[in-house]
């Protein structure tokens, strides 16, 4: 079968106009599974946060420290600006992290946000 001459190139100018779109999906797939995870790895940092601040002699300093080892340990790269927020009173102790997902897809900023609270451990004698 003979093409026409004007149909030629019809294919080269349908792939530069697909392959662009197609890449852009893909990488949004692999940004979005990324912003998953980071958000998933800050509610852990943040639970592990919280168990440590309520043990009984603990202070917020110690669930702060926690939270930013394990992601410092679990997401290096994956996640900057990170910032911990502690706080434990008599009854709970609460840890937040927040930051900002590393962008594979320019001029996408994605921020995560976890927090997690608990009740502080305390020794309560027994009453007759």
């Amino acid at each position: 079968m003979r093409r026409l001459r004007d149909e030629r190139g019809d294919a080269t100018v349908e792939a530069v106009l697909a392959v662009p779109v197609l890449l852009l999906l893909v990488l949004l797939v692999i940004q979005f599974g990324l912003y998953y995870h980071a958000a998933h790895t800050a509610e852990a940092a943040a639970q592990e946060g919280a168990r440590a601040a309520r043990v009984e002699g603990a202070s917020a300093a110690d669930g702060e420290d926690q939270a930013r080892t394990f992601m410092a340990d679990a997401a290096p790269t994956l996640v900057h600006d990170v910032t911990i927020t502690a706080t434990r009173d008599t009854d709970t102790a609460r840890v937040e992290v927040r930051g900002v997902v590393h962008a594979i897809v320019p001029g996408l900023n994605l921020t995560i946000h976890a927090d997690a609270e608990s009740p502080v451990e305390r020794f309560r004698p027994d009453t007759p």
